[in-house]
């Protein structure tokens, strides 16, 4: 339980269906000094969230208990993102913080302490397929007898299934998402009239278990600026920036420079402190059809090459179709073999999209299901 009206429903309809519901409040952060000695409190308001948690928790006459899993976050999520952005990617920490907090550490505590399911405030939809017998008969683990399907939401608007690529056919055995199958404005009336304290709570944003921070100004909080050449795809020097690594593909703002049209920062060189733009929203320079990705998950079973999917490559974008081209295996560089091989897999989209970003996810679908992600490389 987050505090949030979404957490606190999904607790609410779990209870109304006869579960035993215990809330949990996962702490994960206080803020972090910054060079002028600052923390980023105000942002994160953790305490007032766990409170509102908590007052849930007493409506729904259910117990509540806190996990502090600050040290994990910060060591997972947080230097992640700083390592990730010093490299010249940019990362997403929400996605980083569903596998490594709520669904590992999170998840596998709450079973070893007796739970028999987690259940999150998450907009997407579970569903159980039942196996084929023969399959059954060989794979004879803990509910094998189902494989789960990972769907998009009923509110489209509010879908979240981007943010889950990384969970497994175990974890999914494991999980309930009780507000999947509504819409936001179906669960604010159902915290309404069940007269839960955050029925008219805002939700929140920004970074997950942080909130609203300005990002450079929390890069900042550990990477130094370098004045560096800013450079367009024909190759002219036009200005100066203060960091290649705090910019990232398709940014407009930060960049003070003159034109008839505006610039879009389409490429970086993180060695050499450059910042490649791109003149107008239509320079071929920040579009592209093909997308390697690492890291690769699938939800249930890899698709084959030349399969016809869809694919969205940032939250809130339109998925578009897709082809899978092939998967590439990089030789070990001492001993050119197959040892301790990186594998990525190659997508080309129909149409070219617009600033694809390294570090950023590519998620890929089948209708409203979820096939499985990677990492942009």
């Amino acid at each position: 339980m987050s505090g949030g009206v979404d957490s606190s429903v999904a607790a609410y309809l779990l209870k109304k269906q006869g579960y035993d519901v215990v809330g949990v409040f996962i702490k994960s952060w206080d803020g972090l000094p910054t060079k002028n000695g600052i923390k980023f409190r105000e942002q994160c308001r953790w305490r007032e969230d766990r409170r509102d948690a908590m007052r849930v928790a007493a409506k729904l006459k259910i117990p509540f208990l806190t996990y502090d899993f600050m040290s994990a976050y910060r060591n997972r999520v947080i230097e992640y993102f700083f390592n990730e952005h010093a490299a010249g990617r940019t990362p997403n920490p929400d996605i980083k913080c569903n596998k490594e907090i709520k669904f590992k550490l999170f998840l596998e505590r709450a079973l070893n302490e007796g739970a028999d399911f987690v259940a999150t405030g998450h907009y997407v939809r579970l569903r159980a397929v039942s196996r084929k017998p023969e399959a059954v008969s060989r794979s004879g683990s803990l509910n094998s007898l189902n494989i789960f399907e990972l769907l998009q939401a009923k509110d489209s608007a509010k879908d979240q299934s981007y943010f889950l690529w990384t969970l497994t056919q175990r974890q999914l055995a494991r999980c309930l998402f009780p507000i999947g199958e509504y819409t936001k404005t179906e669960v604010r009336e159902m915290a309404g009239q069940a007269d839960l304290p955050t029925a008219k709570k805002p939700d929140s944003q920004g970074i997950c278990f942080i909130g609203e921070v300005p990002i450079v100004e929390f890069l900042r909080t550990r990477l130094q600026s370098r004045v560096g050449a800013v450079i367009t795809a024909d190759g002219r020097i036009i200005g100066e920036h203060e960091g290649a690594v705090f910019y990232t593909i398709g940014q407009r703002h930060g960049l003070k420079l003159s034109s008839r049209l505006p610039y879009y920062v389409c490429g970086k060189d993180i060695a050499n402190n450059i910042v490649r733009v791109a003149e107008g929203n239509d320079d071929p320079a920040l579009y592209q059809d093909m997308v390697e990705a690492s890291e690769v998950s699938w939800v249930n079973k890899a698709p084959r090459v030349g399969n016809r999917l869809t694919a969205k490559i940032r939250y809130r974008q339109k998925s578009e179709p897709l082809t899978v081209i092939g998967i590439r295996h990089e030789l070990n560089k001492h001993t050119n073999i197959l040892e301790n091989v990186r594998m990525s897999w190659l997508f080309k989209f129909d149409r070219p999209q617009r600033a694809v970003t390294p570090g950023q996810s590519i998620v890929l679908y089948e209708g409203e299901r979820v096939v499985g992600g990677g990492v942009i490389m």
